[in-house]
């Protein structure tokens, strides 16, 4: 029976990891990694996962091996593995790698011309490559439940430091990650005049609802493309002194790893430019919000898209 249901399942295109290796799409179209071989990882969150996901369908799909190394774990991890060589690429985003990587203190207001220092850098000095820019910025933000924000008049960062400083009740709730980068909190802090006495933190995704039901958080650390915003009626609150970088993302290769097939390249670009806010906003709410697999996500949007065939 075991090996009826292994001949069964590896006609629908092979199989991965996790189930049938996708099949040829739009992208086989014009590009075939036939034996190439690329690990991919990703960080630990909603939105990174699906990513990978991503990742890994559309490499699959112009007949690349795969090895699917999703969930590799933080910022930091996941760099490491893949300046380490554990890992060949996975999605980073512009600010991280500015900021966090590259140790600059004044972000590029313009998203373009801060993708194009990035990719020169990182390139030069790292030997990383950077592929593409998504129309999708995944920065930091402050969430308010939207009633609370009108009841006390929150708009924006200034009016959230305002309120901090006044001494009045209500917890600034942040990540584990933010309470340590040099553009989280410690930054925010100098930038809006501001002290948080006790911030709590918490899980990324125990935050929302945390912010949503006011209970620990008045003030809750938050992505902005995540889906759970909308639907748990959380006010964004606006960055008036600008002071978290654009934060689009874009795969980052191993220069290793992309110069053995650099048609590496024309998979990912088309999938890039179709990531806009709206759209990674809606993946995440389906695996955060509804409860869906990355995977399955992914790979029903790449169908949709015509990227990769149906199984």
């Amino acid at each position: 029976m075991a090996g009826a249901v292994a001949m069964a399942v590896a006609g629908c295109g092979g199989l991965s990891a996790s189930g049938p290796s996708a099949e040829g799409g739009g992208l086989a179209e014009g590009v075939s990694l036939e034996g190439q071989t690329y690990s991919v990882g990703g960080k630990d969150f909603d939105e990174q996962l699906v990513l990978c996901q991503v990742a890994v369908a559309a490499l699959e799909s112009v007949q690349a091996t795969v090895n699917d190394k999703c969930n590799t774990g933080g910022t930091e991890a996941t760099r490491n593995a893949l300046l380490g060589g554990d890992i060949d690429l996975y999605w980073e985003y512009n600010g991280t790698a500015w900021v966090t990587f590259l140790k600059e203190t004044t972000p590029i207001a313009d998203e373009q011309e801060q993708y194009e220092a990035v990719k020169q850098r990182d390139l030069a000095e790292n030997q990383i490559e950077w592929i593409g820019r998504t129309p999708f910025n995944n920065t930091y933000a402050f969430a308010v439940k939207e009633e609370k924000a009108a009841e006390l008049n929150l708009t924006t960062l200034s009016d959230m430091a305002a309120y901090v400083n006044s001494g009045q009740p209500g917890a600034v709730c942040i990540e584990t990650e933010y309470a340590s980068r040099d553009d989280g909190l410690q930054g925010l802090q100098q930038a809006y005049g501001f002290t948080v006495p006790s911030p709590q933190v918490l899980a990324t995704g125990v935050i929302y609802q945390a912010t949503a039901d006011q209970n620990p958080c008045l003030f809750g650390e938050v992505f902005t493309t995540d889906g759970r915003i909308p639907q748990l009626g959380l006010r964004v609150l606006e960055d008036d002194k600008s002071f978290h970088p654009n934060y689009n993302a874009s795969l980052t290769v191993r220069k290793e790893a992309f110069d053995r097939n650099p048609d590496i390249a024309k998979v990912f670009e088309p999938i890039t430019a179709a990531l806009d806010n709206q759209t990674m906003a809606d993946l995440n709410k389906k695996v955060s919000a509804d409860g869906m697999e990355p995977r399955q996500v992914a790979r029903d949007w790449m169908t949709e898209k015509g990227f990769i065939g149906g199984s």
